[in-house]
């Protein structure tokens, strides 16, 4: 059984506990950029979670009843659009390749759609994602109310499909696994390059130029985000996009950048200085951060939880501050007084993690739903599990600002990993991108 084949048999299962029905899983359209051009055309995550189906214009319809069955709506054979926009499946190939119990055309809905609706006791779909669809929706519903004179019966209610694919797509499997550390792997070397073109004079678009590159040439399809290439003080702007600013001698740049491989993302973030050479107050701080990820590495594993690996940063982050003088002992007190007022955000200011999958910041709460509310009012956050993957990303940036060591200013250091759960702690599928400043030193000088 392929890896769709088995996901859509375990939608089923979920479906069936909650007392079963149609799921109507549509992916995304298609996007026009401007006067004939559109937007390069990338699938809705969820369809093809259940599919591994990339043609746009399908839907995927699974029926969890007394037969349970999964239905591929999708484009027909037509050899004169082939000629301009490349070869379709169809129906019947593409029900054959990607293992459905039945396919039909695109066109077709309107009268199938509404025969599986009747007598079903619920709907899965997501509404408000896409108009049209919620539309269509309610055309098919009214279709199967209309018959209710027959003794036909629409579903009396509609959940969320998302809400149960989010829980399995949380844990990856062996294919996605293998699939992210390859996205991993791209992406290392992407950063690579960069760092070793890197030079005085540059602009920051010719180093993302250089990443997206590395990424193309090995087989990646796409960047899986807007790459982040900063130099200087822009790398104290945490969603700041490559521009036509120039590497200057002494400068820092810090690069957020991942591929995309086969609709799996890396996200790996890396600092080092333009030149080669940290300068003293930039190792310094570097050191911080590197120390505050390892960590956070150190306590990502099963029995812990989501923010340990957070905590366990700030814990490091907000030592550094205190020992370094961007926080005044004078003025903030401890280190525990630092944590308890947040007064590491000056520096600190997002999580050291998040969710990582076919969507770079992936699916899935973060916070354990089923568990009982903290005296807080707050669901403990959730567990760790095998196969789950989540980045570790701590930073440090540091703006101009009265009583702040001017030795450190515009200094923006982040240093981002993605770590597989295993069984006795976490993998990281990233490593080939150096991180330690000798390393990185080392690397430069080739």
């Amino acid at each position: 059984m392929n890896p769709y084949s088995t996901r859509r048999a375990q939608l089923i299962s979920l479906m069936q506990a909650k007392g079963g029905g149609v799921a109507i899983i549509p992916t995304a359209p298609e996007v026009m950029r401007n006067r004939d051009a559109d937007y390069p055309y990338r699938h809705d995550s969820y369809f093809y979670y259940m599919s591994g189906f990339m043609e746009p214009e399908s839907v995927v319809v699974i029926v969890a009843g007394e037969k349970p069955q999964s239905i591929l709506f999708c484009r027909e054979k037509n050899l004169e659009r082939e000629i301009w926009d490349g070869v379709r499946y169809g129906p019947e190939a593409a029900r054959q390749k990607f293992g459905f119990d039945a396919a039909f055309p695109i066109e077709a809905m309107s009268v199938e759609i509404p025969k599986l609706l009747a007598d079903a006791p619920s709907v899965f779909y997501t509404q408000g994602q896409q108009r049209a669809y919620d539309e269509k929706l309610q055309g098919w519903l009214d279709s199967v109310r209309a018959m209710s004179r027959a003794g036909v019966v629409a579903p009396s209610a509609i959940h969320n499909v998302q809400v149960l694919m989010d829980e399995m797509r949380l844990i990856k499997d062996a294919d996605e696994i293998a699939l992210m550390r390859r996205a991993g792997i791209i992406s290392a070397e992407g950063h690579c390059r960069a760092m070793r073109m890197s030079r005085s004079g540059l602009h920051e678009y010719e180093l993302e130029a250089e990443l997206l590159h590395e990424f193309r040439r090995q087989g990646s399809q796409y960047p899986a985000y807007g790459s982040i290439v900063a130099t200087g003080a822009n790398a104290c702007v945490l969603h700041y996009r490559a521009g036509d600013a120039v590497l200057q001698d002494g400068d820092l740049v810090l690069i957020d950048a991942g591929c995309e491989f086969d609709s799996y993302a890396g996200d790996i973030s890396r600092t080092f200085p333009a030149n080669g050479i940290f300068s003293g107050p930039q190792k310094e701080l570097y050191e911080i951060v590197l120390a505050a990820q390892n960590a956070a590495i150190a306590v990502t594993r099963p029995g812990n939880h989501f923010m340990d690996g957070h905590d366990a940063a700030v814990r490091v982050l907000a030592q550094g501050m205190l020992d370094t003088g961007l926080l005044k002992k004078d003025k903030v007190g401890s280190l525990e007084d630092v944590i308890t007022n947040g007064d590491f955000r000056q520096f600190y200011m997002h999580r050291t993690g998040h969710w990582l999958g076919m969507d770079v910041h992936d699916v899935g709460e973060y916070r354990d739903l089923n568990a009982a509310l903290t005296e807080g009012g707050q669901r403990p956050w959730r567990g760790l599990q095998p196969g789950m993957v989540t980045t570790i990303e701590p930073g440090i940036y540091v703006r101009p600002a009265e009583g702040v060591p001017e030795k450190y200013w515009n200094i923006g250091i982040r240093i981002e990993d993605d770590a597989l759960v295993t069984d006795n702690g976490c993998e990281l599928m990233t490593t080939g991108a150096p991180r330690t400043v000798a390393d990185i030193e080392a690397l430069m000088r080739k």
